[in-house]
């Protein structure tokens, strides 16, 4: 990889700046998700997770690139940020308010946890934290990204990839190749881990929907 590396320096600005351009405008593939939720009036069979643990990692990633003083990942995430808070708003409003505790539930265990990880950075050795806190974020994301597996036996008792996030999947796989590239020509392991596990997982998925429909099969109607 050292020598891939050093071959593709003189792109590194430019791969850079691609993958932030890419990274914002993948942000924006949650408005898809948004829509729908809008015409079904309601977010019942969605996830909060995507949303919540988006603003959660997105944080988490900054953190990750001011460790490494990498400007095009902290511009990235920063804006990133932005963009997870508000979807992650107009996710509250289209829960039913029975259904909200656990909404809040999942924003304050995000929170904690966030938290948690970026007191860790404060206390940790610095000549290693840059390391471990990659592979502590490593771990996170691939947990968020294959999350949507979760419910893989009711996608195939279905029949159906009605309620994945089709667009937020494709588009993240297309990010996290541009990352990989990125992260090959930093020549830093866990950006390239990342961003291979992160590939394989959203590929995974795209897979399903080639093999079911995006929508539930109408229930046969009984002969007379």
């Amino acid at each position: 990889m050292e020598a891939i590396s050093e071959a593709l320096q003189p792109y590194k600005e430019q791969v850079g700046m691609a993958a932030g351009i890419l990274t914002v405008g993948q942000m924006f593939s949650g408005c898809f998700v948004c829509n729908d939720i809008r015409k079904k009036g309601t977010t019942d069979g969605f996830s909060a997770m995507p949303f919540v643990g988006g603003c959660g990692l997105t944080v988490l990633f900054l953190q990750h690139g001011m460790l490494m003083n990498d400007s095009a990942m902290t511009n990235a995430n920063l804006i990133g940020l932005t963009i997870s808070l508000a979807y992650a708003l107009f996710f509250l409003l289209y829960t039913p308010p029975t259904e909200r505790s656990g909404f809040w539930r999942q924003v304050g265990g995000t929170a904690l946890f966030t938290i948690t990880l970026l007191g860790y950075v404060k206390i940790e050795n610095p000549a290693v934290v840059e390391d471990r806190f990659g592979m502590i974020i490593t771990v996170l994301m691939l947990c968020l990204i294959g999350q949507p597996l979760l419910g893989l036996p009711e996608i195939i008792r279905k029949k159906s990839t009605e309620g994945l996030p089709f667009a937020m999947i494709l588009s993240g796989t297309i990010v996290g190749l541009s990352w990989l590239l990125y992260g090959v020509i930093l020549n830093n392991v866990f950006v390239v881990l990342q961003n291979l596990a992160a590939v394989t997982l959203s590929g995974i998925q795209l897979a399903l929907f080639a093999i079911y429909p995006s929508k539930s099969a109408p229930p046969s109607k009984k002969r007379e």
